[in-house]
């Protein structure tokens, strides 16, 4: 097990890889405590749960709501909770994004913990201490920021996703390495097949290094007003592919990241020959990396990005492979580009 930590403004978090779920009990306080999980998560790990009152969610980006957010805080009073309770929350990027900002609201802010079941939210949603939901299918437009008092990534808990799903987490794997760690990108370019089928000593390399670089990028900037910009690298287009298609968060970053790194290319900050490895990778762990969207679809989603200023937005590029940088840019010349490659 490796265990990595954020001491925030927000909050300190401990991410514990390699623990266990049937381990959970020995990380809550002596106060009340709630489980919130989805019904996929109740369905196969019930039994590994500590005996405490659990409340069930449904699955799916369309219950990432505030309606959701209501009846989890109607519940929570059902419980008779106080400011003394616990929440955890055990399940996926989607369950993570529900609990953080349902804990954060109720009675002005309760302490939380979450198990998290899959890939994408071992390396991505459950770390960091952004929690929120959707707004009209718009990606967390509503949320807080605020850490979770520890998070448990599990990793047998890998076993029982769909295949698409591990591909997904792996997208924000390769992310990390293409923003701040080379050698982690030439480690998944050498081990992309060892990646999809769960070879643990290959996951638990990248699940570890992929924490360690968000906790140390989370812990030199909370709020994201500077470094932690670098971690929506491919994420505006991506984002904007997620809310047209609703196919997977990581298979739609794939395709932004790529369409990122052509743009990086064509402002001669890398080469066609990265952009080609980049592309590679992303296939060889069956990602999309194709630009069969609608062009004016894309651009009207995108135009509801948070990280908007008015006309402009904070758009991130490829220095080189393993090195980003964050630049203002108009829409103007993003949507330029975008009708650039494309359909029209």
């Amino acid at each position: 097990m490796k265990t990595f930590h954020i001491k925030g403004e927000y909050g300190r978090s401990s991410i514990y890889v390699g623990e266990r779920l049937k381990n959970l009990k020995n990380y809550l306080p002596s106060s009340q405590t709630i489980i919130i999980t989805d019904e996929n998560i109740k369905k196969y790990y019930r039994k590994e749960f500590p005996n405490v009152p659990v409340i069930t969610i449904g699955t799916g980006e369309e219950i990432k709501t505030l309606a959701t957010i209501e009846t989890i805080l109607k519940k929570l009073m059902h419980y008779s909770c106080d400011r003394s309770s616990f929440i955890v929350g055990i399940g996926g990027g989607i369950v993570c994004d529900i609990v953080g900002f349902a804990a954060s609201v109720f009675l002005r802010g309760v302490n939380f913990g979450f198990v998290s079941t899959s890939l994408l939210s071992q390396v991505d949603a459950s770390v960091g201490g952004k929690n929120g939901v959707n707004l009209d299918f718009y990606k967390n437009m509503v949320g807080v920021f605020n850490q979770p008092e520890f998070v448990i990534c599990d990793l047998d808990l890998l076993n029982t996703l769909p295949k698409k799903e591990i591909s997904n987490g792996l997208a924000e794997i390769v992310k990390h390495a293409l923003i701040l760690d080379k050698n982690m990108f030439d480690f998944i370019e050498e081990n992309s097949q060892k990646a999809l089928s769960l070879d643990y000593d290959t996951i638990f390399r990248l699940v570890a290094e992929s924490v360690k670089i968000k906790s140390q990028v989370v812990q030199q900037d909370e709020k994201e007003s500077h470094l932690r910009k670098k971690l929506n690298f491919g994420h505006t287009i991506g984002h904007a592919i997620e809310k047209i298609e609703k196919e997977g968060h990581g298979k739609a970053v794939a395709v932004g990241m790529l369409a990122a790194a052509k743009f990086s290319q064509a402002r001669k900050l890398i080469s066609l020959e990265d952009v080609s490895r980049i592309s590679s990778v992303l296939s060889d762990l069956n990602l999309q990396t194709e630009f069969d969207y609608n062009a004016e679809e894309i651009i009207l989603a995108a135009s509801k990005d948070k990280k908007k200023q008015g006309n402009y937005l904070f758009y991130v590029f490829l220095e080189q492979i393993g090195k980003a940088g964050v630049e203002k840019i108009s829409f103007d010349e993003m949507n330029k580009f975008i009708y650039s490659i494309f359909e029209k």
